[in-house]
């Protein structure tokens, strides 16, 4: 049996230690474990008990010296983490973000680059130098800011879009940049440009291609490795379409990120998306700690304390240059100011990215040693930061969005207006309705309680107020005893209810026409007294069967008047449902308060000798009939 040396396993060991120590203890004191992994780093690494390694005994069993094999394990953990971004991404969402990618990400990145680059080239940076590393300082930090977002289930929040969506276009900017730094540290005499043009030809092919194979072959090979019913198996697949996909746009000059999470992209629209995730998340988070951990390793706390000053306030410089351009950006793009201060403190710190391009270009000879390593310490201290400016950004946003609110609040009362219609909340579908309304002539009013939103609208000279539709003070307030209408398009299910409610025990006579989840929340609605109840479930149906019978040749008149007949189908059936449940509710909350117990009714005094068994009395279905149609008379009376 061949000798064991344990100290060929002294990395692997410590950094699982410090997961099993860091990531328990930090959730218990609900700190960010990134924090965690980057100060084991900086402890454990050769800037940390390294430096006592050669003259204090034992001290090199507890030191991470193989920064080479680190390395290459933390860039599988952005690697990683891309994919798992993709796998949630999916091409139908990246298309409906693809004015933030390339609006607010373009943006950020190339005057970002250009604030800092001029600022370099003025303190004497050669221009090549200057141009890297202020690229290189644009960038922020995937592999910090999602796990930080994600962990407070932020990632589908406005901020944590528009966070991702200057993320993504980041990555995709890293390709040009590394080619350029190939062609520029080429000393061979050629033509620079015509090399820059073929090795982007050539990665844009390779993009081609991966996502050409990817689109044939990848639902193929996950339905084979499916069908064998193994939880090995399905592990290796994931593993080898990501690593092979990664090496694949490396060896074309793409970057590997890119790769995988094109990778992601792909298999995001196939069946087997969620158990990939299941699969593939315990990697990444292992993976994405090892990374961490290397970002630590960077740290010099020796330098730290020798310039505290100076490197303290070069980072938090780097911080304000870039949030400041996000949150000139913002309004162009219109982005709420909550949103973009939150979205600026998490994008000002630099990130990984950095280390890639700034040590190329060192390597290369295109930054200057002093001022790459200066770059680099930076980046590191700000990555550090990324955390705490989580917190304090989403305190500063709080606050900002309780300004907002405030001021929406303090707006002056509509002026009343006789025969107005009023549209309570104004997201996508309110202004649908309120753009409808204008273009017949018809003047409403709009009511929302995001304060950020009816700021933006009121910009826009929409006649939106800040308030809530559930409230019966708030709706006198509009006009309600005047109004000649109410439209519910709130989204959530209760807040719907609560304003029809209100509406309702204001004016009896009022017509409410209010947005339903589905038939049964539309049923519930029409027992609290709407006239017209539409179900987004029924109302996409029809609009789907009109589209395809247009489509296939029916003649236009005879589509439309069939989907009419067909929606007053639907209408009847929702309020026949509702005639029939509110008896039978009303029932037994009847006898509930009369006899304290669900017994059923003794039988109505016209039929006293309906059986012989007068004691048992008559079973609720045959009762219920009559009282149906006793109510139902009383209505129409």
């Amino acid at each position: 049996m061949p000798e064991v040396h344990a100290g060929s396993y002294k990395e692997a060991i410590l950094f699982l230690v410090t997961a099993g120590i860091v990531v328990p203890l930090f959730h218990r004191l609900r700190i960010s474990p990134v924090l965690g992994f980057i100060g084991a780093g900086a402890l454990l690494g050769p800037f940390g008990l390294g430096r006592l390694a050669d003259t204090t005994p034992y001290v090199h069993l507890f030191t991470i010296g193989n920064r080479t094999e680190i390395a290459h394990l933390a860039e599988f953990g952005v690697i990683f983490l891309m994919f798992m971004i993709g796998v949630e991404l999916s091409w139908e969402r990246l298309r409906t973000l693809r004015r933030l990618v390339f609006g607010l990400g373009s943006l950020q990145v190339v005057c970002s680059a250009l604030v800092l680059g001029a600022i370099l080239y003025g303190l004497k940076v050669p221009l090549a130098g200057a141009a890297i590393v202020g690229i290189g300082l644009a960038l922020s930090s995937t592999a910090v800011v999602l796990p930080v977002l994600a962990e407070q289930r932020r990632l589908n929040t406005p901020t944590g879009r528009a966070s991702f969506a200057v993320l993504l276009f980041q990555d995709l900017a890293v390709a040009p940049v590394l080619f350029a730094i190939a062609v520029l540290g080429r000393d061979d005499g050629g033509d620079r440009g015509w090399a820059l043009a073929l090795a982007l030809g050539q990665a844009a092919v390779a993009l081609v291609l991966i996502v050409g194979a990817g689109r044939l072959a990848l639902r193929p090979l996950f339905h084979l490795v499916a069908r064998t019913r193994s939880t090995e198996l399905f592990m290796a697949a994931c593993l080898l379409v990501i690593v092979a996909t990664a090496l694949t746009a490396a060896a074309s000059g793409l970057s590997m990120t890119l790769g995988a999470f094109v990778a992601g992209l792909l298999l995001a629209e196939t069946e087997y998306r969620r158990a990939i995730e299941a699969t593939i998340d315990p990697f990444k988070g292992l993976l994405l700690g090892v990374f961490f951990v290397s970002v630590g390793m960077n740290l010099d706390p020796a330098q730290l304390v020798a310039t505290p000053g100076a490197i303290l306030g070069l980072a938090l410089a780097l911080v304000l240059i870039k949030g400041a351009v996000v949150l000139m950006a913002a309004p162009v793009l219109k982005i709420s100011r909550p949103v973009a201060l939150e979205a600026a403190l998490l994008l000002g710190p630099g990130g990984e990215f950095a280390f890639v391009l700034i040590g190329g270009a060192m390597v290369a000879g295109l930054v200057p040693e002093a001022v790459g390593a200066a770059a680099l310490i930076v980046t590191t201290v700000s990555m550090i930061a990324i955390p705490v400016l989580a917190g304090l950004g989403r305190r500063i946003a709080r606050r900002a969005a309780g300004a907002a609110r405030a001021q929406a609040a303090a707006e002056p009362h509509p002026e009343r207006v006789e025969n107005r219609v009023i549209v309570a909340g104004f997201g996508r579908v309110g202004r649908q309705v309120g753009e409808m309304l204008a273009r017949h002539g018809i003047p409403y009013l709009a009511l929302d309680s995001d304060a950020a939103r009816v700021a933006e609208q009121r910009r826009a000279g929409a006649p939106v107020y800040f308030g809530d539709s559930g409230n019966v003070e708030m709706l006198r307030r509009c006009g309600i005893d005047t109004a000649r209408a109410l439209v519910v398009t709130l989204d959530t299910p209760r807040a719907v209810e609560a304003a029809v409610a209100a509406a309702r025990s204001e004016r009896p006579d009022l017509t409410i026409v209010a947005r339903a989840r589905d038939a049964r929340h539309a049923s519930a609605l029409y027992e609290l007294g709407v006239d017209d109840a539409v179900p987004e479930t029924i109302e996409a149906s029809l609009q789907l069967s009109e589209a395809v019978l247009v489509d296939v040749g029916v003649p236009m008149g005879l589509v439309i008047a069939s989907i009419h007949e067909r929606r007053d189908e639907y209408r009847a059936l929702l309020k026949r449902r509702e005639g029939e449940a509110k008896p039978v509710f009303r029932a037994r909350r009847t006898v509930g308060k009369a006899l304290g117990k669900p017994a059923p009714k003794p039988a109505p005094a016209p039929k006293p000798a309906s059986g012989p068994k007068p004691t048992s009395g008559p079973k609720p279905a045959k009762e219920t009939p009559p009282r149906e149609g006793a109510q139902t008379a009383g209505r129409q009376g």
